[in-house]
């Protein structure tokens, strides 16, 4: 008997089930609206954890819960291998040099590279932080240190405790800030 194959995921069936998604996370996968997160570049294995998490109810969001209840395996590997093939659009957030350095040295004093590359540009299950919506980022960085956003090993949770929140603002700008 032969071993069972699973299919590849098909970039192009992707973009024809992501045109719903546009409506919140824009064209392509980078959105404009400041508290939704962009999905163009991406680590497609995070965007399809992430999908798996809102599907099964682990992790929980008024608009996307709803929109991937239904979404089957193959659905949700095609979204993820068509987001993360996508170029993100440069961010059009504009950080201080000030800003720039304290988000920088944060990034490294609480091991935000260790993680999520070198570059923040995320890797595998862990996603790009580099550019990402600023308000997403710093509502995710909160929901982190209260406990309330989902947290599948707890190292999030963890790492965010000792930010204050300047801090969770200074990182967030200067992770959205990233080119």
């Amino acid at each position: 008997m032969a071993p069972l194959v699973a299919p590849a995921a098909d970039p192009v069936a992707g973009r024809n089930k992501a045109q719903v998604c546009a409506a919140c996370h824009g064209a392509g996968g980078n959105s404009a609206d400041p508290a939704v997160p962009s999905l163009a570049g991406q680590p497609a294995q995070f965007i399809a954890t992430q999908l798996i998490m809102f599907r099964e109810g682990n992790r929980k969001d008024p608009r996307m819960s709803p929109a991937a209840v239904n979404m089957t395996n193959t659905d949700i590997n095609d979204l993820a291998a068509y987001f993360s093939a996508q170029p993100l659009a440069p961010s059009a957030r504009i950080t201080t040099p000030a800003k720039v350095t304290a988000g920088r040295r944060l990034s490294e004093q609480y091991h935000c590279v260790s993680c999520h590359g070198p570059a923040l540009m995320g890797q595998q299950h862990i996603p790009r932080l580099a550019g990402q919506q600023f308000e997403y980022l710093r509502t995710q960085l909160r929901g982190f240190k209260a406990g309330t956003r989902f947290d599948m090993d707890g190292n999030m949770t963890s790492a965010v405790q000792a930010l204050s929140d300047t801090d969770v603002a200074i990182l967030a700008d200067y992770l959205a800030g990233m080119k």
